[in-house]
């Protein structure tokens, strides 16, 4: 499929401190594109530079053939974009907020956003400044979930949102998708990632560490199980097939493909307490961003007196 946004070594950085390092990318049209990371990570500052919001150190990016340094104007005509601290105006009504929106994009029909509004259960007759963060939220996602763009560019979109809501905003995403608009989703909850994304990349301090599909990662298990002898692979699955640790009682292998012909030299084994998990998005996630290792307590000096 042709490429609807495009990134060559892509680059950030405020005097000594690099944000985007050389990022490479290129997403498809009509699907779900994740950015998957910590705070930190650089999946903010990507998408601000790709609007054209910051100026890249190097490099370059292309929505649409636009370039996004020096068409930045054409690049958000044919994007629409949800900020990770999105700000509306705060003496307006909710209502009025929409209109001002709709009348600076002529794709934006009055039903479509009343209509999105009624879903998030959003009152439209009250101020923003009166309204709590969830629901200046949820007028955010109306105002870019109304437009017809080719690109919707959504930067923590649930963030400040109960877990009902929530899963209605992953749901726009879908008919978005389904309408053939391609959808930029960055967020830092994995099941968010894993339920509504095409593909995903990782980003660690700026760098992309990790890309895949998820209909690969549905695809990979990892198998336990307690054996005292040793576990020899058979040649013909060394490429599908990994020993990830193996001692005197406990064995773990990877498992990518089809199940079936696995299962047959499965059941062959003199293993026992069997058991088998999907191979989640969490455990990629936890290879490119390691758990923090726990700080070790100061000691503590107690002084008394005689």
């Amino acid at each position: 499929m042709e490429a609807i946004l495009e990134t060559e070594e892509l680059s950030k950085n405020y005097g000594q401190f690099l944000a985007l390092d050389r990022c490479t990318l290129k997403v498809k049209r009509g699907e779900v594109f994740g950015l998957l990371g910590p705070n930190g990570a650089g999946k903010s500052t990507l998408l601000r530079t790709l609007m054209g919001f910051l100026k890249p150190t190097g490099g370059k990016g292309r929505i649409l053939g636009f370039d996004c340094e020096h068409q930045s104007v054409d690049v958000r005509r044919v994007t629409s974009y949800l900020p990770g601290d999105a700000r509306l105006f705060r003496q307006m009504r909710g209502r009025d907020c929409l209109a001002f929106f709709q009348s600076m994009r002529p794709d934006v029909s009055k039903e479509r956003y009343l209509q999105l509004a009624d879903r998030l259960e959003l009152n439209l007759d009250r101020r923003v400044v009166f309204m709590s963060t969830g629901m200046r939220q949820k007028l955010a996602i109306v105002a870019v979930m109304s437009g017809q763009t080719p690109l919707i560019i959504l930067d923590e979109p649930t963030a400040n949102l109960d877990p009902t809501v929530r899963g209605e905003v992953l749901q726009l995403v879908r008919e978005a998708k389904q309408q053939g608009q391609t959808v930029i989703f960055s967020s830092h909850v994995l099941s968010e990632i894993e339920e509504v994304c095409d593909e995903v990349v990782l980003l660690r301090k700026g760098v992309v560490a990790k890309r895949l599909r998820l209909s690969d990662l549905q695809q990979s298990h990892r198998l336990f199980a307690r054996t005292n002898s040793p576990c020899e692979i058979p040649q013909q699955w060394n490429d599908q097939v990994k020993i990830v640790r193996q001692d005197s009682h406990e064995l773990v292998i990877d498992l990518h493909g089809d199940l079936h012909p696995f299962m047959k030299w499965v059941s062959e084994q003199s293993w026992t307490h069997v058991r088998m998990e999907a191979h989640g998005l969490d455990s990629v996630y936890q290879q490119v961003h390691p758990p923090l290792t726990p700080s070790k307590l100061p000691t503590t000096v107690t002084s008394t007196k005689n």
